[in-house]
């Protein structure tokens, strides 16, 4: 090999459901790829330049991506931290950034570089690819955020913001924990209307459909991992009350004339 020719770092990716295989998808073409998982069922057709390890395996790669549920980033980190070597960049991808930040730090030693990232978007609405997605970083520990940024926005064309923990989980407090609630409350009102409907509708049922198959441990981490969720929906519904009550309180008497016949 050239001197001046560097071998390519190799990468992990623990935890490989949906958004592992995601990850996975677009990373492979450029690094080499180790999977693991607990469920042997989810490494079954790997994609191309992805192959299984156990973990002390995954724990070996340069770069360690924890595509696990934000409840087990701790535990995942634990066991981990026995085998990771120093300058291991430690990545997760979780929807709040608080928790993981103080789980990561905690279990894992301090000569790796921790990193946590919030990618703003899922399967469904990377479906036609990452180009001009956005993707949010928090620098915890080391120095290689340039590089993470730099591969993000030239290889994978994402767009890059770079915030705190705190400043991230305040913001999508109110950015996804609102667009989840509401989500959720209209898929279980029941079927929705796909005739007559409004272009403002239209978006409604479209942004209600990019999230309503988010798995359930998504939705609690969202609603119940983010420290500021909560005021914000007590607002929400606080709004709601008093908007039903004014509603209630305008609600008009019985028709009269011909259409009270109808």
């Amino acid at each position: 090999m050239p001197p001046s020719q560097k071998p390519r770092p190799s990468l992990a990716i623990i935890g490989f459901g949906a958004f592992g295989r995601l990850v996975a998808r677009h990373v492979a073409p450029h690094v080499p790829v180790i999977a693991h998982d607990i469920s042997r069922a989810a490494l079954q057709d790997l994609p191309a330049n992805v192959r299984p390890g156990d973990l002390r395996q995954a724990a070996a790669c340069d770069v360690i991506v924890l595509a696990v549920p934000v409840e087990r980033i701790r535990q995942v980190a634990q066991e981990i931290a026995r085998y990771v070597q120093p300058g291991t960049l430690i990545l997760d991808v979780g929807s709040v950034k608080v928790r993981p930040a103080f789980d990561m730090l905690a279990a894992l030693p301090p000569d790796v570089d921790v990193i946590g990232t919030h990618p703003l978007f899922g399967p469904q609405s990377a479906q036609n690819g990452l180009r001009g997605l956005k993707i949010v970083l928090c620098p915890l520990r080391g120095r290689r955020l340039g590089e993470v940024r730099t591969f993000l926005k030239r290889v994978l064309g994402l767009t890059v913001i770079v915030t705190s923990p705190e400043k991230h989980d305040t913001e999508a407090a109110t950015a996804q924990g609102l667009t989840h609630l509401i989500a959720r409350l209209i898929s279980e009102m029941g079927p929705l209307p796909t005739g007559i409907t409004t272009a403002s509708f239209d978006l409604l049922r479209q942004a209600t459909d990019m999230v309503r198959d988010d798995a359930e441990n998504v939705f609690l981490a969202i609603q119940t991992a983010n420290p500021y969720a909560a005021s914000v929906r007590q607002r929400f519904f606080e709004r709601a009350e008093a908007l039903r009550n004014s509603l209630d309180d305008a609600e008009p008497g019985p028709p009269r004339g011909p259409l009270a016949l109808l």
